[in-house]
């Protein structure tokens, strides 16, 4: 569990909690607080990585996930538009960035501003096929993420496998995110404070994706 501070002295806090996210498994109305501090926390990486390509010269790998160009919609309110018309569970989009955490570190990519807008719909999409019981389909989650219902189904496939169908999360893994999302997208985080092989490509020392093969039918609750 994290820790705040309350009038100078540390208490335990409950990440779900502190996250706003709710356990029934379904889409609550009123954003909670996961919304802001996933933007925050994905606006950082993006500007940490683009320093780090440009002064290392390094050459970013492109997959389909990258536009031509940055879009217009900031990741916070192409975020709240998601959660706003996909009315997805609130837990999607914390395995949404585990999703999008792994498909990196498998791709050995970085996280940037031509391709984090592709890979917030997509992760989002495959999460709530996952994890909730009933939710839109293809066609309407292209809708809302402003792409064509044919390139939302190839970024699917694409994603889908890169990760090996392997869509499980155990719960220390969830809980770990939740905590990494309360810590590092609070507005007082140091933005240059060094995170632990976070969206910084290649593959994690202990990879907790190592599973068995999955079908590629992905339906199913992984918590």
């Amino acid at each position: 569990m994290g820790t705040l501070k309350v009038k100078g002295k540390a208490v335990e806090s409950d990440p779900y909690i502190a996250l706003g996210l709710d356990d029934s498994g379904k889409w609550v109305p009123g954003a909670p607080r996961v919304l802001s501090l996933l933007s925050s926390v994905l606006e950082r990486s993006i500007q940490r990585n683009g320093k780090l390509l440009d002064g290392s010269k390094k050459k970013d790998v492109i997959t389909i996930f990258h536009g031509s160009k940055t879009p217009a919609l900031s990741i916070r309110r192409y975020t709240k538009r998601i959660f706003k018309y996909s009315k997805c569970s609130n837990s999607c989009f914390v395995v949404a960035l585990i999703y999008i955490d792994r498909f990196l570190q498998r791709m050995n990519a970085y996280l940037t501003s031509l391709n984090v807008h592709r890979l917030l719909i997509t992760s989002v999409m495959v999460a709530a096929k996952f994890m909730d019981d009933r939710c839109y389909n293809n066609a309407h989650y292209a809708k809302v993420g402003g792409v064509s219902t044919e390139e939302m189904n190839g970024l699917e496939m694409k994603f889908l496998f890169s990760l090996d169908f392997r869509l499980h999360v155990t719960t220390g893994v969830f809980k770990k995110y939740c905590l990494k999302i309360e810590r590092e997208g609070h507005v007082d985080y140091q933005t240059n404070q060094q995170i632990q092989g976070y969206w910084l490509g290649g593959r994690p020392k202990n990879d907790e994706t190592k599973r068995g093969p999955r079908t590629a039918c992905h339906r199913g609750r992984a918590l």
